[in-house]
């Protein structure tokens, strides 16, 4: 009896849906016209209790009080090794008042730019979280605090307390003893909370418990990395965090600068006003247009 003939196996057709972040997102972004204008800030002479808030663009920030000048992850840098910037920082370095503290939360690339922290240093501290004191010790900064979890530090008056994230914090694939995190500020009863970078999870509903910041700087964006890892919010899960934070007012941050992820610029934006509004919050998030200085 003969035996049956094996049917071909078909072939697997190439996989062309398969995306691909060189071809899809990297080269492109370099053929894009950068948006954003710089303004010439005209920064509020504060009264007692007002905090002022200014977004530089991505996670960079200019915190102030009556009495201080408080830079967060500061970031002028035109390219993050070969991603481009695609929106200007709202204000020229030069423009910056005279900062009093520096805080960055982590080692990477896009919230520790070295040429911006040298060119900030002025024998003012900086905080870094540990393992990170190394790469900004030459910098020019005249004392540098290194935060561990829950650890807190007092400063001329603020109370900086070290939070927990999800995320991590090397800068190159060998150093992985490197900290990271987020930061809660407070000063005479007003408390604003950077995350840094993180994905959504457990601890920001111990942070509210410990904390309740009233003012959350939270991320939006890169939610779609290349690596598929789970290191970023979304808009939806930032509501979700921002919930469980207790916090009174949401300042959304970490996207419309670097196309570091496969979503859209534009997206993280229009999600998280949807997602706000369905959660009967929308009126608690305020968006922040680079270099413009807000009162709170």
């Amino acid at each position: 009896m003969p035996l049956p003939k094996r049917k071909k196996e078909k072939k697997k057709a190439p996989r062309w849906n398969e995306r691909n972040f060189i071809t899809e997102v990297l080269i492109p972004s370099f053929f894009v016209r950068k948006s954003g204008v710089q303004n010439r800030p005209i920064f509020p002479i504060l009264q007692a209790g007002q905090i002022g808030i200014t977004w530089i663009g991505h996670a960079s920030f200019l915190i102030q009080t009556p009495e201080h000048n408080i830079l967060i992850d500061p970031n002028w840098a035109n390219w993050l090794i070969v991603i481009r910037r695609l929106k200007r920082a709202g204000l020229a370095i030069d423009d910056l008042p005279n900062i009093d503290l520096v805080l960055i939360t982590h080692a990477h690339f896009d919230h520790l730019n070295r040429r911006t922290l040298a060119a900030v240093a002025a024998s003012q501290p900086i905080v870094v979280p540990s393992g990170v004191a190394n790469l900004v010790h030459d910098l020019g900064f005249e004392h540098v605090h290194e935060m561990n979890w829950w650890d807190e530090w007092t400063h001329r008056d603020l109370k900086i307390t070290f939070t927990p994230a999800k995320h991590w914090g090397a800068r190159v694939l060998h150093d992985r003893h490197r900290g990271y995190g987020g930061y809660c500020i407070e000063y005479q009863g007003r408390q604003i909370y950077h995350c840094g970078d993180s994905a959504y999870f457990s601890g920001f509903r111990e942070i509210g418990r410990r904390l309740a910041p009233e003012i959350a700087l939270l991320p939006i964006g890169a939610y779609e990395p290349p690596s598929g890892r789970d290191v970023h919010m979304g808009p939806e899960e930032a509501v979700n965090a921002f919930a469980e934070l207790q916090s009174k007012t949401f300042v959304p941050m970490h996207f419309g600068t670097y196309r570091m992820s496969y979503e859209p610029m534009h997206e993280p934006a229009q999600r998280l006003m949807l997602a706000g509004s369905e959660a009967g919050v929308l009126q608690k998030i305020r968006f922040l247009v680079e270099g413009m200085p807000q009162v709170f």
